[in-house]
């Protein structure tokens, strides 16, 4: 009895054992702590026009865009560079089942594949876009250090989207 017992337990173990692998199209479910931040760049313009997009899953955005590294980077130290100044901010608050459909598309066009990424990008000198993301969605991250234009072109082009939904493309 003992025996049988023992084994529909360790056959009722393996059966729940699969890969380590987890399936990165998810179901996003409405969260505070889900995020996305977009830094998106013109490079083919001197000085570089940048655009940055950040939604977390409360509703709030923040959405900034100039040629100031600041644009991208808070703890840029270039301030004696002229296009310091050049930064707008706009923060604004969209109903956070928007922001969660959001999450959802970007999700469902591959945002935390990570099989998809780890692998290198030309780095073409020729680009005239860069596009990067970085994520925490239902307490998965993702950053992507590459142009995703060179490494995934689809989502690249709905990240884009993204930036320009809140962003106008005056650039």
């Amino acid at each position: 009895m003992f025996k049988k017992s023992l084994m529909v337990a360790v056959l009722a173990l393996m059966g729940g054992c699969g890969p380590f692998w987890v399936n990165p199209y998810i179901t996003v479910k409405e969260s505070q702590l889900n995020w996305v931040e977009i830094h998106y760049y013109r490079l083919d313009r001197k000085p570089i026009k940048r655009s940055s997009v950040y939604l977390n899953g409360m509703g709030h955005v923040e959405a900034k865009k100039g040629t100031s590294e600041l644009v991208s980077n808070d703890f840029a130290k270039s301030h004696k560079e002229q296009e310091w100044t050049d930064i707008k901010t706009r923060r604004v608050a969209v109903d956070p089942g928007h922001i969660n459909d959001i999450f959802q598309h970007l999700v469902n066009y591959g945002l935390l594949d990570n099989e998809k990424y780890f692998k290198k990008g030309t780095r073409s000198a020729k680009a005239d876009r860069f596009i990067a993301v970085k994520a925490n969605i239902n307490s998965r991250s993702f950053s992507e250090p590459y142009n995703i234009f060179e490494v995934d072109a689809e989502l690249a082009e709905q990240l884009l989207d993204v930036v320009n939904e809140f962003i106008p493309p005056t650039f």
